[in-house]
C-alpha cells in the first residue's frame, strides 16, 4: 500500500460512514459567519449608513444580547432532551420544549437576529440587508433539508409538530 493509501484507509476506519443525518449544505453557524463577515468587508469597503441616531447601536446590542439568550435557550433545550445539536449528527429526540414550543427553527431564527443585530450595531444596510440571503441560504440549504430528514425520521409526531408550531415565529 502507498502512503495515501493508508492514511485513506485510516481516515474510513476512524469516520462514521453514517447517513443518518439532514446532509445539510454547511453547519449552520458557519453560514452567520460568513454572511457576517462578508457583510462587515463590504460595510468597511462601502459604507451605507442607516440613520444618524446613536439609539440604533444601543438596539443592536439589545438584539444581540436576546438573540444569544434565545439560541443558548435552545441549545439547552437540545441538551435536556440529549439529541445531537449538530446537523451532521443523527437526530436522537424531536425537541418540543423550551424555544421550540413558539417556533421550530429558534437557532436560526437567533442567527437571523444576530446578523440584523450586527446591521445596526455598525448602522449600516448591507449588514441589515445581508439576513435576506442568509435567511434563504438557511432555508433552502438546511431548514428545508432536516424537515425532510425529521419527517422521514421521526413520521406522524414530526409532521403534528409542524402543524402546531411555526417554522420562524
Amino acid at each position: 500500500m502507498y502512503p495515501w493509501q493508508i492514511a485513506t484507509a485510516n481516515l474510513r476506519m476512524n469516520s462514521r460512514d453514517n447517513t443518518d443525518h439532514p446532509n445539510v449544505i454547511a453547519p449552520p453557524p458557519l453560514i452567520f459567519l460568513g454572511c457576517a463577515a462578508l457583510s462587515g468587508l463590504i460595510h468597511y469597503a462601502y459604507p451605507l449608513q442607516v440613520a444618524k441616531y446613536p439609539g440604533l447601536r444601543w438596539t443592536g446590542f439589545v438584539l444581540a444580547a436576546i438573540s444569544g439568550s434565545f439560541a443558548i435557550w435552545a441549545v439547552r433545550s437540545f441538551t435536556a432532551m440529549g439529541t445531537n445539536l449538530r446537523p451532521d449528527r443523527p437526530a436522537v429526540a424531536l425537541v418540543r420544549t423550551g424555544p421550540y414550543r413558539f417556533t421550530r427553527n429558534p437557532m436560526y431564527l437567533s442567527l437571523c437576529s444576530l446578523q440584523l443585530a450586527l446591521g445596526l450595531i455598525l448602522d449600516d444596510w448591507i449588514p441589515l440587508l445581508f439576513v435576506v440571503p442568509m435567511a434563504v441560504i438557511l432555508h433552502f440549504g438546511v431548514i428545508l433539508r432536516e424537515e425532510s430528514y425529521l419527517e422521514a425520521k421521526f413520521g406522524e409526531p414530526y409532521r403534528t409538530f409542524r402543524r402546531q408550531v411555526r417554522r420562524w415565529m
